[in-house]
């Protein structure tokens, strides 16, 4: 069987393709079709901003995921090289800390409108952490 020969611009358009093949992989996802696409092309041409926007997207979603990627990997790299007992110090630490500070803004509060806080009104320790 003989090839039937194809339009220039047909041809022109292939070539095209073929220097930017994210554009295989836009009509391959559905976001648009080779008609489309050619009369996209064989309107605007070879030159237009529109083929170097869908080369910068590209580019810019794929920094975006590998910032997530990094970021959720450096999240999970600490939580693997935590030490659960220090976890709960610091926890601990930060909630005598709070306390401390509800004493000091009660006692102030307390001044300025003539009553003052009873000790029973609230917990000792103003976050209540059970150690597995």
């Amino acid at each position: 069987m003989a090839k039937k020969k194809l339009h220039p611009s047909v041809e022109k358009f292939k070539e095209f393709v073929k220097n930017h093949p994210e554009l295989v992989q836009e009509v391959r996802k559905g976001n648009t079709t080779w008609q489309e696409m050619y009369e996209d092309w064989y309107l605007l041409g070879d030159d237009d901003p529109k083929w170097n926007k869908s080369m910068n997207e590209k580019d810019e979603k794929s920094e975006e995921k590998e910032k997530k990627t990094d970021w959720l990997g450096t999240i999970m790299g600490a939580v693997k090289n935590m030490d659960p007992e220090q976890v709960q110090g610091q926890i601990h630490n930060i909630s005598q800390a709070l306390g401390a500070i509800q004493g000091v803004l009660s006692q102030f509060q307390g001044s300025k409108g003539g009553q003052q806080p009873s000790k029973g009104s609230g917990p000792a320790h103003p976050f209540s952490f059970r150690q597995d």
